[in-house]
């Protein structure tokens, strides 16, 4: 589903971080352009 598309991600510091959410679309075969955790308060 996500083979060849190119995704950025906002993780979030009390939920999922950006790095777990990286590595979950890297199995499914995207390329990550751009990854960061934030917190939202």
């Amino acid at each position: 589903m996500l083979e060849g598309k190119k995704v950025a991600i906002l993780g979030d510091r009390d939920g999922i971080p950006g790095p777990a959410i990286e590595e979950c679309v890297k199995s499914a075969g995207a390329e990550v352009v751009f990854s960061t955790t934030e917190c939202f308060v």
